[in-house]
């Protein structure tokens, strides 16, 4: 009795920091920050985008008393994914909105944590239904890696940018390959129930799809010729929404499969 108590107390705990922190943090940003135009359309996206990720941190950590032990840690890793996110948004649409600056660095921060993590999450899903290698692990984490490191030293001005794109490419192809036709992709087909595989081949399509919509950014802010002001409008909003896609939606289907599993 006392143990499920304390379990409770410490979810609630964890939620209730979890929301001072973002809370604060919005606050005393809010406060800084420079006032949000009508006109100003990439701002609002940033603006819609840090709440909704906030509210799906919230609702990410309360479902985790719905679900069974084995599916506890894929949740918190979602509502993880959603947390940072949140409080990187934050300053990201105050250097917008501020500067009318693309938040480079902030928004490769924000992906050198979220993206791993999105990842694991194929790792954790199989590993709550059966044995899996870490060999999956690792290479879901080394085509994240290259992929992003590739992405960020073009859009940093570090390397040639058609250059950059090119092996940020090859590690996103290095991902499709192993949930498509390598371990992850024949444990799921294999060893999974129908739950587990519906979910995994929810996911690979948001990898593929919705990943996709990043190169569109990456070529439309960089490699159109476009004047400066509007091709960087134009990245960050796709940016914007293909992060509500791939990290609140990833995490709605993680939510889904858990729930279910639980029953």
């Amino acid at each position: 009795m006392f143990q499920g108590f304390f379990k409770s107390v410490k979810n609630k705990s964890l939620l209730g920091l979890s929301l001072l922190g973002l809370s604060t943090l919005a606050f005393a940003e809010g406060h800084s920050a420079q006032v949000l135009q009508s006109s100003d359309f990439v701002g609002i996206t940033f603006w819609l985008i840090s709440m909704a990720l906030v509210a799906s941190t919230a609702f990410f950590f309360l479902e985790r008393d719905r679900v069974v032990g084995k599916w506890k840690t894929s949740l918190t890793v979602s509502g993880l994914v959603t947390l940072v996110a949140a409080v990187h948004y934050f300053y990201m649409r105050d250097v917008w909105i501020a500067t009318g600056s693309t938040p480079t660095v902030y928004r490769y921060i924000d992906w050198l944590i979220t993206v791993p993590l999105l990842m694991i999450e194929f790792y954790l899903i199989l590993s709550a239904i059966t044995k899996v290698s870490t060999g999956v692990f690792w290479r879901l984490v080394i085509g994240t890696l290259v992929m992003l490191v590739g992405g960020y030293v073009g859009e940093a001005g570090y390397a040639d940018v058609m250059t950059s794109f090119i092996v940020g490419m090859l590690g996103w192809f290095y991902i499709l390959y192993e949930i498509f036709a390598g371990e992850a992709s024949k444990i799921a087909a294999n060893k999974a129930p129908a739950t587990v595989q519906k979910a995994f081949h929810t996911m690979r399509l948001i990898v593929t799809f919705g990943w996709a919509i990043y190169p569109l950014g990456y070529y439309f802010g960089y490699l159109t010729g476009s004047d400066p002001a509007s091709s960087m409008a134009s990245l960050n909003i796709i940016y914007n929404l293909a992060d509500v896609l791939n990290k609140i939606a990833f995490g709605v289907i993680i939510w889904s499969v858990a729930v279910s599993e639980s029953k």
